[in-house]
């Protein structure tokens, strides 16, 4: 019944289940947006009916999100006040420059776009979709622009015990900010396209309007190949950026207790002992960490017991090495979900090139019905190893977790609290879920009587084929 503990545990709940909807709303208008551009751009109206379709999931994830996001701003005053003294003239214009343009911009165009259909040009409507998609994009740029000063504190000066921001381009160039950003978004658009590749592959398995959903595969495909090949490449560079500005947490994500031979090998898994702070069983890769760290097969990786002694000359006493254990592994799940990623959209990008994508590839359907559930996993486990690898610091080098916790909250008030939003989570979750598989069942066509899915009667009532009567 730690106060700090449970706070962290309330912030990381509400955190994990509201950055399901965030990378989901960024990849799946980026998508939709991308799908209405052909509809201009070609003519065809199926395209426009796919910008119609995904966009009922879009909107819905949207309002859960809007949802759950509220209550993250609240836990800034409600559960950590003494953070939010300290760092709040930093870290709070960024959230108000999220919420009163990037957010106001997204909700203003996303009403244009709803009820636009019929009453704006074909290129106007586009562009208010571009404009939903750029303010999602934002929205989260302001929001990492917050969470970098977090990692790496930049644009600042200390006056009367409180951080002041003297430099806000410094805030915004922030290179944890540069590398954080493109990796974030590339994953939301990676996570965007799997689901609309995980649906598709349920439809064209059921045999349920197949020209449509294979259309929307192979666009949905191209972005998570590329976005997924993306996210490797900038979460290579980020590893790099860690190296020299986070070193504590490079250290515990490899479980490197002592300072490594060069070059370094990197440990796929082992069996670590925080206690006696040693590993077993490892099973490595030569030369590789190297590589990883400098993009040359050669140079040494400071260990974490060498990074405490450094850490007790420069903050004082105290224990500086986070969690391992989780830091290791949510390491190793998102490196294993995203490789997983590119293979499968590698393979999906062949299947469409060969014309495919039909029943003769049944397994890899199903796989891809499963892979809806990877970027998510992807997500999750590289925030929570952000996140966690950063301990014992809310701030790195400023103020540790456990001084920025509000005095006058008891546990049993956070624990109360936990309990409230994780049933309130649970019911927004089902409700979710039951609105995308009543929209996902219904199907592209529910709402235009006058076309029909394959599986049904092709002729209309006097024996004209519909494609004809159309």
């Amino acid at each position: 019944m730690d106060v700090v503990m449970l706070s962290r545990i309330q912030f990381a709940a509400t955190t994990i289940f509201h950055f399901f909807f965030v990378p989901l709303s960024i990849g799946l208008v980026f998508t939709i947006a991308i799908m209405e551009t052909m509809y201009v751009v070609k003519g065809k109206e199926e395209y426009k009916r796919m910008a119609k379709f995904w966009g009922k999931l879009f909107l819905i994830n949207f309002a859960v999100g809007v949802v759950t996001g509220i209550l993250q701003e609240f836990q800034f005053g409600m559960n950590w006040s003494a953070y939010s003294r300290f760092v709040g003239d930093v870290f709070g214009a960024p959230l108000a420059i999220e919420a009163l343009l990037a957010f106001f911009l997204e909700s203003t165009f996303i009403g244009l776009w709803i009820f636009g259909w019929e009453r704006l040009s074909k290129k106007v409507h586009m562009i208010c979709i571009w404009l939903v998609a750029f303010g999602t994009v934002m929205s989260a740029f302001w929001i990492l622009a917050a969470n970098s000063f977090m990692q790496r504190p930049v644009g600042f000066t200390i006056h009367n015990g409180r951080a002041e921001m003297n430099d806000f381009l410094a805030l915004i160039t922030n290179g944890q900010l540069l590398l954080e950003f493109p990796h974030t978004i590339l994953a939301a658009f990676m996570t965007g396209a799997f689901l609309v590749t995980g649906v598709s592959a349920y439809k064209l398995l059921k045999k349920q309007d197949t020209a449509f959903f294979k259309k929307s595969f192979v666009i949905a495909v191209i972005i998570g190949l590329v976005s997924s090949i993306g996210v490797a490449l900038v979460g290579h560079q980020q590893a790099q950026y860690l190296v020299k500005t986070q070193p504590m947490k490079m250290a515990a994500t490899e479980a490197l207790w002592e300072t490594s031979s060069d070059p370094a090998p990197w440990t796929v898994t082992a069996f670590i002992d925080t206690k006696n702070q040693t590993n077993t069983g490892e099973f490595q890769i030569p030369y590789l960490l190297s590589f990883l760290s400098y993009s040359k097969f050669s140079g040494e990786v400071t260990g974490m017991k060498e990074l405490q002694s450094q850490y007790e000359q420069q903050y004082g006493p105290g224990d500086y090495i986070p969690p391992v254990r989780t830091t290791f592994w949510s390491f190793r799940i998102m490196v294993a979900s995203g490789s997983l990623l590119i293979v499968l959209s590698l393979y999906g990008v062949y299947l469409a090139a060969r014309k495919k994508l039909d029943n003769r590839n049944t397994w890899f359907m199903r796989l891809m019905l499963f892979a809806i559930s990877l970027p998510f996993i992807a997500n999750t486990s590289g925030w929570i190893m952000t996140e966690i690898g950063r301990q014992p610091w809310t701030v790195f080098g400023l103020m540790t977790t456990a001084d920025g916790v509000s005095p006058s909250v008891t546990a049993g008030q956070v624990l109360f609290s936990i309990i409230a939003f994780t049933a309130i989570y649970a019911i927004l979750a089902v409700v979710m879920v039951y609105l995308f598989v009543r929209v996902i069942k219904k199907g592209p066509y529910a709402d235009n009587a006058a076309h029909s899915n394959e599986s049904a009667d092709p002729f209309d009532k006097e024996g004209v084929p519909h494609a004809v009567s159309q």
